[in-house]
């Protein structure tokens, strides 16, 4: 690795020049390699850092080694996810088990303050019977390790909610490639594309790479973090609380989530993304009512349903544009 020219370490190893930082060291020239750059270094340059050329070449080795191993570490394979039911707020048993496939989507139906959240929750702490609902989720088919569920480098689930707001003060694409070197991912730039074209197609207004991500309106908002925790997130496993009126293009976003073999669930109000989905599960009273697969009648309604969509859609945009509705 010492004697690889930086041009073709960077792309593998985008984390590569985090060791110039950390030892605030010059940049070094990407037709160069390790070897050349520390023969080029002064002995008084190395002297004040207080290290050797050996020294300096034996760091990067281990600190190559390292990040190396980090970055190569297994991702959670999550085929499936179960759930088993627990009890309602009245405290009936909930006689379910559910097992749900990756690239599958799932909706959660039910009136406010049923219920739908508090499955989400159960869901993303991987519930052991004990929460308040007493559910359990297993992985697999299996009940999980500590090491899933309490993991803080490589959460199992990623959480979407209707509400995003950036706080940082820096470009679309800079926020996309810190993303993307700090998961260690390779083919920064080609994954980066991708994520900003896919952003494009879900939000309604355009935005360009160079925009300021303080300046994204909340539909562009929900729009690049749907594209970007479908290609750079490593979660399995996706949390949607209602998206509905989240100014993007609502089942492009589940079907991308999906084509990228993410479990979904998305509670919803909204009847086209519940019909949308493989199946649905029911909240009463706090607990798992029902679950109904979404069969062939009802996929025949969403074309309709489609319809009547869009057709708000378009009173929406001629609203916002200034003019009458006819």
């Amino acid at each position: 690795m010492i004697d690889t020219p930086f041009s073709k370490l960077k792309n593998t190893y985008p984390f590569i020049y985090d060791f110039f930082d950390i030892n605030a060291l010059p940049l070094p020239d990407e037709s160069q390699t390790f070897t050349e750059y520390a023969k080029q270094l002064s002995y008084s340059f190395l002297e004040d850092k207080g290290f050797t050329k050996h020294d300096l070449i034996d760091r990067f080795t281990v600190f190559m080694t390292k990040m190396k191993e980090l970055s190569e570490q297994p991702q959670f394979l999550v085929d499936t996810v179960t759930i088993q039911g627990g009890y309602d707020k009245s405290g009936n048993k909930e006689k379910v088990e559910l097992v749900i496939q990756k690239g599958q989507v799932i909706s959660i139906v039910g009136p406010t303050g049923s219920g739908k959240s508090r499955l989400l929750a159960d869901i993303e702490w991987i519930a052991q019977r004990d929460t308040v609902t007493n559910r359990k989720i297993l992985i697999n088919g299996q009940e999980p390790p500590d090491s899933w569920r309490f993991s803080m480098e490589h959460k199992l689930v990623a959480q979407l909610s209707q509400n995003m707001n950036f706080v940082m003060d820096i470009s679309v694409i800079d926020f996309i490639r810190l993303h993307a070197q700090s998961r260690m991912i390779p083919d920064v730039e080609e994954k980066t594309k991708e994520i900003i074209e896919t952003a494009n197609l879900l939000s309604g207004e355009h935005f360009d790479k160079e925009t300021p991500l303080t300046a994204l309106s909340g539909g562009q908002s929900r729009a690049l973090m749907v594209s970007d925790t479908a290609v750079l997130s490593r979660s399995p496993i996706v949390l949607i609380d209602e998206i509905e009126n989240a100014g993007i293009n609502k089942r492009q976003a589940l079907a991308f989530l999906s084509s990228k073999q993410k479990i979904v669930l998305i509670a919803t109000h909204d009847p086209l993304l519940a019909l949308t989905a493989n199946k649905r599960i029911v909240i009463k009273n706090g607990g798992i009512y029902k679950i109904i697969e979404t069969n062939e009648q009802e996929k025949k309604t969403i074309n309709e349903l489609i319809r009547i969509d869009e057709k708000l859609q378009n009173y929406r945009d001629t609203l916002r544009s200034g003019e009458i509705v006819d």
